[in-house]
C-alpha cells in the first residue's frame, strides 16, 4: 500500500491518503492495508466497518465518543461526496485538551482520517447524497457511547453555515464541554 501520512496538531490524529491509480477503466486503489500502517506505527485492529448515507448537505453527526471498555478509534473516508470532519481532543492532561482539528474529506480529494480513542469525532456533509465509511475497533456499545454538543462555543469549531441542518435529536442533545468530565486521559 502506497500512502501519505501526515500528521495534525493533535497527537495520534492523522490524516492518511492511500495511492490512486487511473487510466481509462477508471482507478484502483488499496484504501487499508494493516502491514503498511503498522510500518507507520499504527496499530489499530479494526473490526467492523461502518457506512453513512446523508441525502441533504449540512446533515451532521456528532461529536461522539465510546468510554472505556469499548473506547474506539476510527478510520474515516468518503466514498462519494465531501465531509467538514472534526476530531476534539478529549483527554485530560493532554497539552491539546479541548481543541480540534478539522479536515475535508471528499471522494476528489481520497483523503482518510484516523482519530484514536480519546477523541470526539464529526462531521458535516458538505454535498448532497455524501457517503462516509469507517473503520472502528471496537463494536458499537450504546451503554459506552457519550458526546458534545456539536455548535459549542468553547470548542470554537467553524462549522459550514448550514451545519446542524440536519440533526439527531440524540445530538442536538449532548452536553457542553464547560463541566464536561472526560473518561479519557494521556
Amino acid at each position: 500500500m502506497g500512502v501519505t501520512i501526515e500528521k495534525t496538531e493533535l497527537d495520534g490524529v492523522l490524516l492518511i491518503t492511500p495511492d490512486k491509480f487511473g487510466d481509462e477503466r477508471g482507478f484502483f486503489s488499496e484504501t487499508y492495508n494493516a502491514a503498511a500502517l503498522r510500518t507507520h506505527g499504527i496499530e489499530a485492529e479494526f473490526d467492523q466497518d461502518n457506512h453513512s448515507f446523508s441525502a441533504t448537505p449540512g446533515t451532521l453527526r456528532g461529536l461522539h465518543f465510546q468510554r472505556a471498555p469499548t473506547a474506539q478509534t476510527k478510520l474515516v473516508r468518503v466514498t462519494r461526496g465531501s465531509v467538514l470532519d472534526v476530531a476534539v481532543d478529549i483527554r485530560t492532561g493532554s497539552p491539546t485538551y479541548g481543541r480540534h482539528v478539522a479536515a475535508e474529506l471528499s471522494a476528489d480529494n481520497w483523503t482518510q482520517i484516523l482519530v484514536p480513542a480519546g477523541f470526539a469525532h464529526g462531521f458535516c456533509t458538505l454535498e448532497p447524497d455524501t457517503e462516509v465509511l469507517y473503520k472502528v475497533d471496537a463494536p458499537y456499545a450504546p451503554q459506552d457511547e457519550g458526546g458534545l454538543r456539536w455548535d459549542d462555543p468553547d470548542l470554537g469549531i467553524q462549522w459550514p453555515e448550514f451545519a446542524g441542518a440536519v440533526l439527531s435529536q440524540r445530538d442536538g442533545e449532548w452536553p457542553s464541554f464547560t463541566g464536561f468530565a472526560s473518561p479519557f486521559s494521556v
